[in-house]
């Protein structure tokens, strides 16, 4: 894109420097640099534009098409044998025919979100300024609804990248309140699904996460101390104290992710807003007496 330029006593000047520079985006910026410009090298072109002499080397990369295929397969496999840790998922990966090391597995599992299962010393590690809060459920069944409510992460595998899924669970009846999906995993996504859940009705005595740096900044727990909500969250070497969420996330994938395969995040949104309704209004549960999560929280 040639630059539209405006003369001084010294040089040519490009437009942009002259108009409202900071209102462009980086890669609105990126484009505007001529490399073959004769006066101005690139690296000036960069000052002028207000990019930091970083972003001068720095390439998108894409995700290939190699690299969503491995984690489709992890995302898949998780689920049958989440006590697999990086070096045996390593193993189970050559078994199918792929030639990958555990340091590339261990990569893809952590932008997966995938979590060995089993006990083990410093599963979660604080977050620098963030408060991790006692684990207060043990002894406490789930006696009546709004008593405890749980919330989790998983990961929706689409044809070419993953979505995050946030859901709140009401403890006794299994009733999922609210639920936000995003392309981007943040804590504004957390703090979106906790809104909703408190704006479709009563207040839980507790609200039990793991300790997620979404969950244990202050935005969220701030969210939770302002309703006048006790805190709880898993504790050290408790890998599942948040079991109740996690096998949600597990029917999720089963009962409707690995069926209909996503292509968009809009099918995703569709779908998964209608197997919830599914979940909560038609779906019998073993656990409580065959009945649905409707039926017992209303």
């Amino acid at each position: 894109m040639p630059f539209r330029s405006v003369h001084d006593r010294h040089q040519t000047v490009p437009r942009y420097v002259t108009t409202q520079k900071w209102d462009l985006s980086v890669d609105t910026k990126r484009q505007l640099i001529e490399v073959d410009h004769p006066q101005i090298s690139v690296r000036r072109q960069w000052a002028l534009l207000g990019l930091s002499r970083s972003s001068l080397y720095y390439q998108r990369h894409e995700v290939s098409a190699e690299t969503l295929h491995l984690m489709r397969l992890l995302d898949a496999q998780y689920p049958a044998t989440p006590f697999y840790g990086i070096r045996r998922m390593t193993a189970w990966l050559r078994t199918q025919g792929y030639g990958v090391n555990h340091k590339w597995v261990a990569r893809l599992m952590h932008q997966l979100g995938i979590v060995t299962v089993y006990t083990k010393p410093k599963l979660s590690q604080a977050t620098a300024g963030h408060t991790i809060y006692p684990y207060v459920l043990r002894g406490v069944k789930g006696q009546r609804v709004t008593q405890v409510w749980s919330t989790d992460i998983t990961h929706i595998r689409l044809h070419q990248g993953f979505v995050s899924l946030v859901a709140v669970l009401d403890w006794l009846s299994r009733y999922v309140l609210s639920w936000a999906l995003s392309v981007k995993l943040d804590g504004e996504l957390c703090r979106e699904a906790l809104r909703q859940a408190v704006r479709y009705g009563a207040r839980p005595e507790i609200f039990h996460t793991d300790q997620g740096v979404q969950f244990t900044s202050h935005d969220f727990t701030g969210l939770l101390k302002h309703e006048g909500i006790q805190i709880s969250m898993d504790g050290r070497r408790r890998a599942l104290d948040n079991g109740f969420v996690e096998r949600l996330g597990r029917s999720v994938k089963y009962e409707e992710v690995y069926l209909k395969d996503y292509t968009t995040v809009q099918e995703a949104r569709q779908g998964i807003g209608q197997y919830f309704t599914f979940y909560n209004h038609a779906r019998l549960h073993q656990a409580l007496g065959y009945q649905t999560p409707a039926a017992v929280y209303h």
